[in-house]
């Protein structure tokens, strides 16, 4: 056993020290039963406690990977293991490369619930070979697993734009965003407020697939509320020249676009049923009929959906449908709104700040009165940022634009707060009296515009009907045995002839 030419694995692995061997399990082909009965015997005069188990398991060919992993596969799934009592090793050294790399893919993946031996010749007269464990319980490697959490930050990072968040549910979000998107190839659905970040969040997810790898094309995105009429279909499905006959009229499609990449349908909830029924087909198959065209077109994309409105009340209504819904919710994700995420607010500032300063070519600052009175101002419970990020960023860009030799004063802060205070409210007054007026033709009592005011301004600032609810009813509902307060909203709205969805859209 000392020299080199003479070292016999699977022998020498009965004589490590420290390491006995109870059973040896011997998976052999019938053409070498000779040398299987040889290596048994062996092993019970230098290792007598060892129970070695003949198992003939023939190959018609040893390098094939599918005939060689089927056949270890069977072996590991009716074997019988009994974690609770044994421990198991799988020799990797022994048999051939396609058959080492079958055992290393059934022990990474659990099916066999086994350590890994990797053993070697003699290095020295004394030595009956080099023997490493290798446990593919990553978790136990403290480098590698540090070198995991990097990367996951790393990514974490990517899909926050590099901005150091702290509000926990946005986080929170932010890490099963990369969990599903780096592994997943299933369709994303982004909903939230108008200006939470949607369209910006969907660049870096498809950023984080192009950089794992779960992608090749082009981000391709399209805003559904643009899509109207005759030209919706072309644009998203592609038309052929001959059913118009007129030249420069084919087009690809943007669905074609994404062949391979990622398709984005901003405000899927504004797209007609008729482009959804199509759309649904497409997602299903990978197949679609341009307009005009008696042949298939195949693309396949992967998909990430915005939406601003409730698509589940939607699909109640009948204006969004129940199937496509189904097929775009699997991996849903609501972006809370920036009013939600006060301790965010510093974070977001800097990093419209350095935007800005990239946008005008010059380094802007805010004196330190000034920035105490913004950051005031911003995470106040009474400040609505009903464009969200929208609003914020144009602020600061207002700021940074107006400031005098690159620093902004408290001045221009109360100014630029006073200008943001009076658009709102200008703005909610025209828009509450110009919905209340449209839907209701005006047969509304005096008495009751205020109240209905207000709950329009709830509905349009709340994420989801539920929520709208909890807000509105938020003391009598603590009285109530039953708190449906999506139904009690629902039943006030219809008083007037209003939807939920009319006032989302």
């Amino acid at each position: 056993m000392g020299r080199r030419h003479g070292w016999r694995p699977t022998v020498a692995l009965c004589q490590v020290d420290g390491f006995p061997v109870d059973r040896l399990e011997l998976l052999y082909d019938v053409k070498f039963s000779r040398l299987a009965h040889t290596v048994r015997r062996d092993i019970a005069g230098i290792s007598p406690d060892t129970e070695v188990l003949l198992r003939e398991m023939n190959m018609e060919d040893p390098w094939d990977f599918e005939e060689v992993y089927t056949k270890l596969y069977d072996f590991a799934r009716t074997y019988g293991f009994d974690e609770d009592r044994e421990r198991y090793h799988i020799h990797l050294t022994t048999g051939t490369h396609v058959g080492q790399i079958c055992w290393f893919l059934l022990s990474e993946s659990r099916h066999i619930p086994a350590a890994l031996i990797q053993t070697g010749p003699p290095r020295g007269e004394d030595s009956t070979g080099t023997f490493d464990l290798i446990d593919l319980d990553l978790s136990r490697y403290d480098a590698l697993q540090q070198r995991f959490d990097q990367q996951t930050r790393e990514y974490g990072n990517l899909l926050k734009g590099g901005i150091e968040t702290r509000n926990r549910t946005y986080n929170d979000l932010i890490e099963r965003i990369e969990q599903v998107a780096g592994i997943s190839d299933a369709p994303i659905l982004l909903q939230g407020e108008s200006g939470t970040g949607k369209s910006e969040l969907a660049e870096r997810i498809y950023e984080l697939k192009l950089q794992k790898r779960r992608v090749k094309g082009r981000l391709v995105s399209v805003n559904c509320a643009t899509l109207k009429g005759t030209s919706a279909i072309p644009t998203l499905f592609g038309q052929r020249r001959s059913h118009t006959g007129q030249p420069g009229t084919e087009r690809a499609g943007l669905l074609r676009e994404a062949d391979g990449g990622v398709l984005f349908l901003d405000e899927v909830d504004r797209l007609g049923l008729d482009e959804q029924a199509m759309l649904l087909h497409a997602l299903e198959t990978g197949r679609y009929y341009p307009l005009g065209s008696d042949s298939e077109v195949t693309s396949r994309f992967q998909v990430i959906a915005g939406a601003t409105g409730d698509l589940a009340m939607l699909a109640g209504e009948g204006a969004f449908r129940p199937d496509l819904l189904s097929r775009l919710n699997l991996w849903t994700f609501t972006l809370p709104a920036l009013r939600e995420r006060p301790e965010d607010m510093e974070a977001n500032l800097k990093y419209e700040l350095a935007r800005a300063e990239r946008t005008l070519g010059t380094r802007v600052g805010f004196n330190a009165d000034a920035a105490e009175a913004w950051l005031r101002f911003a995470r106040a419970a009474d400040t609505p940022w009903p464009g969200n990020f929208r609003d914020f960023s144009g602020a600061i860009l207002r700021l940074c634009t107006l400031a005098p030799r690159g620093r902004i004063t408290r001045a221009q802060v109360d100014n630029e707060t006073e200008t943001l205070k009076r658009r709102w409210r200008t703005s909610e007054r025209d828009l509450d009296a110009r919905l209340i007026a449209e839907v209701t033709q005006d047969l509304i009592d005096p008495f009751d515009v205020p109240q209905l005011a207000n709950v329009i301004r709830v509905c349009r600032s709340s994420a989801t009907i539920s929520d709208a609810g909890r807000r509105l009813f938020a003391v009598s509902r603590e009285s109530r045995s039953t708190r449906n307060d999506a139904d009690r909203l629902r039943k006030y709205l219809a008083r007037f002839g209003l939807s939920w969805s009319e006032l989302r859209s």
